[in-house]
């Protein structure tokens, strides 16, 4: 009987078993990595990619096709440079950062803090480190970057390359990477500058009207965006949960104004619901409410996942008032309005012209995939009294999948290559499809394990006589016959 090993109980260095993983099976790769690769920046292999695009449409078919009031655009990444101005990028997107005199170099302050605390629980003084990351997200909050330094000097917190304490001021450092646009550029010109998108949100604003106006949307409407975004991390960490290019799921919903509170509620829950149909158990999620709003917010919320690095942030709520189409207004001159004419049952008047409120869910695609291949990655201990044996096996949920149905031929002659191939066309067109002639069918297995494959099935001599063939179910690994009529269904059912 295969026993399954807690991943709670699986040593600390769990995070670091899942990373390899993810390259010997071809789900990431480091960037440009004949070149030794560039920091925080990764290449998603053939599987990856795969489960990627998955993801991407699980979420995309979930808002804009299950949904009867939010559609989606595709906005270009380079934008007027004012759009930037409007949002307060410019002047406000910016990360306290420290720098060792001695090492030469540059931490975020927050994550220097945060290092420091997460040492001082290993060595059992959590009291100790709670009220550390108190004091630090008040001090973070006000903007008191002199409490900051502070903190940082009471605790004696060293660098972890010099091992000293010789630091510098603290200062905001702008996140955004900049760019200039046309055939005649000049460093010196702020006319040719432009910036990649650090968000995606900017795009869905500047187009709130457009959309609402040839969609003949209705306030609540929603409009929704997957594209890719970019940061200037100094310290880029934790695989790809942290990088200087992501991409971003993003749903702005349109709302009048006084009713956010109640929306805000209401994603909230729609949101979460949503991560737990995919068969985590809810305890691997929460939310976490923030103590420092940005200045677009009245209210805000991370729906945090418990990854091997502890809980961290995968999805926020926030609810961004009229903030953003404001400022695109007083910016651009152009009205961000909308009339409603619904009747205020207060007045007994239609509501009329004003901007809407918003309430917005962000989640990063790749922190998304990292959190799936996470809750998936389970190492399990077969082994018997005759002998020893164990697999890795990433279950993850059918419809994510990379790969939904693995094909194989038992022997590669006597007319089973020519069956599996034909089975393979029969379903290549549904579902993704893997065939796979060479090895013992148990290594075959184990590979399939290890890819996340939730069905296998094997064609053999008896194929030929009643026309069945064995389907192995990854997560039981139990095995039946059926026919070939039957895999269609088996395995529609399971990803539908």
């Amino acid at each position: 009987m295969a026993t399954e090993t807690n991943k709670q109980t699986l040593p600390a260095g769990r995070f670091q078993a899942i990373i390899s993983h993810c390259k010997e099976y071809g789900f990431i790769f480091p960037s440009s990595e004949i070149y030794d690769g560039l920091q925080a920046v990764y290449d998603y292999g053939q599987w990856g990619a795969e489960l990627k695009k998955n993801i991407k449409d699980y979420w995309w078919k979930w808002m804009t096709q299950l949904q009867d009031n939010i559609v989606g655009i595709d906005a270009a990444i380079f934008m007027h440079p004012t759009t930037w101005k409007a949002s307060g990028h410019v002047d406000g997107f910016n990360d306290p950062m420290i720098d060792n005199k001695d090492s030469k170099k540059r931490y975020r302050v927050d994550h220097l803090i945060e290092s420091y605390t997460e040492q001082l629980k290993t060595e059992g003084k959590e009291a100790e480190a709670d009220a550390i990351i108190s004091e630090m997200e008040k001090a973070d909050a006000a903007g008191d970057l002199t409490a900051l330094k502070k903190l940082i000097d009471d605790n004696k917190i060293k660098c972890p390359v010099s091992g000293t304490s010789n630091w510098t001021d603290i200062r905001q450092f702008n996140l955004m990477f900049s760019t200039e646009f046309g055939s005649t550029v000049s460093s010196e010109d702020e006319n040719n500058k432009v910036y990649l998108r650090p968000e995606t949100a900017q795009g869905i604003f500047v187009n709130f009207l457009n959309v609402q106006k040839t969609g003949r949307m209705k306030i609540p409407f929603g409009i929704a965006q997957i594209g890719k975004a970019f940061r200037n991390e100094i310290v880029a960490r934790q695989f790809i949960f942290r990088m200087r290019e992501f991409e971003q799921m993003e749903m702005q919903f349109f709302i009048r104004p006084g009713t956010q509170k109640e929306w805000y509620e209401y994603w909230k829950q729609a949101r979460l619901k949503w991560h737990l149909e995919l068969g985590v158990p809810d305890t691997e999620y929460r939310f976490h409410d923030h103590v420092k709003l940005a200045h677009y917010a009245d209210a805000a919320c991370d729906i945090e996942f418990n990854f091997p690095i502890g809980f961290k942030e995968l999805e926020g709520i926030h609810s961004r008032t009229d903030y953003d189409l404001s400022r695109h207004q007083e910016f651009s001159r152009k009205k961000m309005q909308y009339f409603d004419n619904d009747v205020n049952p207060e007045t007994g008047k239609p509501y009329g012209n004003y901007i809407p409120y918003v309430i917005e869910t962000s989640i990063g695609l790749d922190r998304m995939f990292l959190s799936m291949v996470c809750a998936a990655y389970t190492e399990e201990d077969l082994s018997t009294p005759e002998k020893q044996d164990s697999r890795v096996v990433l279950k993850f949920p059918a419809k994510l999948a990379p790969i939904k149905l693995a094909v194989f031929p038992l022997l590669k002659k006597d007319g089973l290559p020519e069956i599996a191939q034909e089975i393979m066309a029969q379903y290549r067109g549904e579902f993704k499809c893997f065939y796979e002639e060479k090895d013992a069918i148990g290594k075959r297995y184990r590979r399939m394990d290890a890819l996340g494959v939730p069905f296998c099935i094997t064609i053999d001599h008896q194929t030929k006589e009643d026309g069945t063939v064995t389907i192995r179910h990854r997560d039981s690994m139990e095995q039946e016959r059926i026919s070939i009529e039957k895999i269609g269904h088996i395995v529609s059912q399971a990803i539908s």
